[in-house]
């Protein structure tokens, strides 16, 4: 079923900013919230859809994966939503609705001493045929685990961190020096502000542990060199059991040996004989889903640019393609036999001269603009 526009969702443009989407945001939930509408399911399904909706636009680096690729951005692992949360019709929503509309004008109080782990890059090389066409691809990335023993804090199982005595829990000691006071990161628990005395024996008191693991990345249609595509928390594990960070598949698509692509267009030459060209015919030119027929006029010369609509790239956001442009090069023949070469004597006698305006009206305005160069020089 096709999804609707996360924009027209909100009833807002894609050109709104952050506090519209947030008005926009409130205003609909409190409408379609279920416990406004209890045994409503048609209302439930909609507050469904626009909690997806807001989660994904209010989130700068999501919306910018959105505007670039739409649905298909978040298309990854199997076809879960990991930019989404699981809804729950609770109470607890509607404090999320004000949270999130309030939170940045009175400020966030909470602090925590965890670490969100580090973003991964993993560049991946595609053939211009699995960019325009979508693909699944398999990789092996190294990284850091959460260890599965400690759930990352780094005790051994029944045990827990004790607080610091130097900085009395507050990974901080501030140091006074005359009228100064200067603020340090504490050289006992390096600002974590607890001491492992009992680490886990498989992680060796990090929290984390060296792995690889196995990803099947679904590459959507339309993708060039140089997009991103973004797979929340399949990066590096965090510190004390923190969230894990992403990991950014950075596209590069190889050089074609037919094909150029610019935009949503592709580009390739045709090489055709003389005879074609001068008398006109029908050819078969490439395309990435088969060959197509080109009808060549007579007295086409070399590069000419043909317009076939539809044969490019499909957008990917847009969800149209562009068209394949087939640039016409006029091939003089080689390795002529004795009887080859002389019909072409014969055919070159009856032009006559060349610089006839009949059979070569471009050389006859080369050669009559080099005469009125000279001309002009010896006046």
């Amino acid at each position: 079923m096709t999804q609707q526009d996360y924009y027209t969702t909100l009833n807002i443009t894609n050109t709104a900013n952050e506090r519209e989407i947030k008005r926009a945001y409130k205003k609909l939930a409190m409408k379609y919230h279920p416990d406004r509408n209890p045994g409503n399911k048609l209302a439930e399904e909609k507050f469904k859809e626009i909690k997806k909706a807001y989660e994904v636009l209010s989130d700068a680096k999501k919306r910018t994966a959105y505007d670039q690729y739409g649905h298909a951005a978040f298309e990854q692992n199997n076809g879960s939503d990991n930019f989404h949360s699981s809804f729950t019709s609770s109470t607890s929503d509607l404090n999320d609705i004000f949270g999130d509309v309030f939170g940045d004008i009175f400020g966030n109080q909470n602090k925590s001493t965890q670490e969100q782990g580090s973003d991964l890059q993993y560049n991946i090389n595609l053939t211009l045929e699995e960019a325009v066409q979508g693909t699944v691809k398999k990789i092996r990335i190294p990284t850091l685990e959460q260890c599965k023993s400690c759930y990352g804090k780094g005790s051994a199982y029944g045990s827990k961190p004790n607080i610091c005595t130097h900085c009395n829990g507050h990974g901080q000691i501030q140091m006074r020096k005359g009228f100064f006071s200067v603020q340090q990161t504490c050289s006992n628990c390096h600002g974590e502000g607890t001491i492992i005395n009992n680490p886990c024996k498989i992680c060796y008191g990090q929290g984390r542990i060296k792995k690889s693991k196995n990803l099947s990345i679904k590459i959507p249609s339309g993708v060039d060199t140089n997009d991103r595509i973004r797979l929340n928390n399949e990066g590096e594990a965090g510190r004390n059991g923190a969230k894990s960070g992403d990991l950014y598949i950075q596209i590069t698509v190889k050089k074609h040996p037919i094909f150029k692509r610019e935009e949503n267009n592709l580009h390739c030459e045709v090489p055709i004989n003389f005879v074609i060209a001068a008398l006109g015919g029908e050819i078969e030119v490439p395309t990435l889903k088969g060959r197509v027929n080109l009808k060549i006029p007579p007295e086409t010369q070399s590069g000419k640019l043909f317009r076939i609509r539809g044969k490019g790239v499909k957008s990917v956001r847009k969800g149209y393609p562009g068209d394949l442009f087939c640039k016409i090069i006029v091939e003089t023949p080689v390795n002529l036999n004795t009887f080859q070469k002389n019909l072409l004597i014969q055919l070159g006698k009856s032009f006559g001269d060349f610089k006839g305006k009949n059979h070569s009206p471009k050389s006859k305005r080369f050669f009559d603009s080099v005469k009125r160069f000279f001309d002009n020089l010896t006046q």
